[in-house]
């Protein structure tokens, strides 16, 4: 049984089990790290097993990972680890705890400094700043990671500037904390940085820059994301349209209309599937009606000539979305769309009578400018039979639109 099913099921015992019995580290390790994510905070079993993987097993990745799986279960845990091998008392107050673990900073053991870091990220009091900074030049790269992620934890922008120094750091692992930290802090000067890493040679820190760029306060970095809708691998390029979403719908009107023409150009380059997904998803998931309405506006305009069903489905279904505005920038975009699909669907909710009539009457419109033969028909009996008389009066505009009734 793998260690996800494992975890899945909530097999404590035997993921314990192959944390301390299995032969291969990267099981142990894995194992370790799992378990602690899954566990319940007071099971002593699996805390005790973890604190003994974390100081006694022979490799030094499976002591990491018993650390992070630790760091999983609380602050609780780690302080059970750090009073096994040093003075502090685990019950101690928050004050005492920061003092303490800030001390373990400077412990003989690598893990013992990686443990402490952990804590007091987890704690996010800002008074552990400064020598969580002074860390950041630990010998062993694994504290500096976890360094850089207790920093990002704590959000405080006081070492920004450091940070951005670690991002030059050999070690793939700090690299990549660091810039998560950066987009976590995600002041001006944070998100400057990551501007950079959208040309980094590892994916997962471009896919990274991409996400926390959609945080600035402003639409400047949006040619770069947009630039960042070519690049090879599909999670970078999803995270870019999130955060170009993101960005345009925060920018002031002044600015985010010329940006958002200005992009178009871009994300016409792209392919449906690149753009189409996080377009539907923002509409179907976001909670302000500035993304949304940005979602629509984008689908009608950068889709191909012949649209997937999935973002015909998603602007026909935005034809009722509460907010007014977003349902009419739905059925503008929607006029620009061609196709068999774009018309059936809009006939499908014109013929649903359990359908608000504001979204009837958008898409009998609407039918008026994508519609054909099948459309005449629908509205030609809609003008005499349909008893609301908004939808009517919709109706006949839609027929004066393909040339009148006949």
């Amino acid at each position: 049984m793998s260690l996800y099913t494992l975890a899945r099921n909530n097999e404590t015992d035997e993921l314990l089990a192959r944390a301390r019995e299995s032969e291969s580290p990267a099981v142990r390790g894995r194992a370790a790290k799992v378990v602690g994510q899954v566990a319940d905070p007071d099971d002593e079993a699996v805390v005790e097993t973890l604190v003994a993987l974390a100081t006694e097993d022979d490799d030094e990745g499976v002591r990491a990972a018993a650390i992070d799986g630790l760091d999983e279960i609380g602050p609780d845990a780690l302080e059970r680890l750090l009073a096994a091998e040093t003075d502090i008392e685990p019950d101690a107050a928050e004050w005492v705890a920061v003092g303490a673990f800030t001390e373990a900073l400077s412990a003989s053991m690598p893990e013992l400094r990686m443990a402490a870091a952990n804590a007091l990220g987890g704690i996010g009091d800002a008074e552990a700043v400064g020598p969580l900074v002074e860390t950041l030049s630990d010998d062993d790269p694994r504290v500096r990671e976890r360094t850089c992620h207790a920093l990002g934890r704590i959000g405080d922008p006081r070492p920004v500037s450091r940070l951005r120094a670690q991002l030059a750091d050999d070690h793939g692992g700090v690299k990549t904390a660091a810039a998560d930290a950066l987009g976590t802090i995600a002041t001006d000067a944070a998100l400057a940085a990551l501007v950079d890493l959208l040309d980094d040679d590892n994916p997962s820190i471009r896919r990274l820059a991409a996400s926390a760029l959609g945080n600035a306060d402003s639409a400047e970095p949006v040619p770069r994301l947009a630039a960042a809708l070519g690049d090879e691998h599909d999670t970078v390029r999803r995270a870019a349209v999130f955060s170009i979403i993101e960005l345009l719908a925060n920018a002031p009107t002044d600015q985010s209309h010329a940006v958002r023409e200005a992009v178009v150009s871009e994300l016409r380059e792209a392919d449906d599937s690149t753009v189409v997904g996080p377009l539907v998803e923002i509409l179907a998931e976001a909670d302000q009606s500035r993304q949304r309405r940005n979602a629509v506006w984008f689908l009608g305009r950068v889709t191909s000539d012949h649209p997937p069903d999935e973002a015909v489905d998603a602007l026909v279904g935005a034809l009722s979305d509460d907010d007014r505005m977003t349902a009419q920038f739905a059925a503008t975009s929607i006029t620009g769309l061609e196709g068999h699909n774009v018309e059936s669907a809009l006939i499908e909710l014109v013929r649903d009578d359990d359908a608000p009539v504001d979204s009837r009457a958008r898409a009998t419109y609407a039918l008026g400018d994508v519609g054909g033969d099948r459309a005449r028909e629908v509205l030609d009996r809609l003008t005499d039979g349909d008893p609301d008389k908004q939808v009517r009066k919709r109706a006949f505009a839609a027929l004066s639109k393909l040339g009148g009734v006949r």
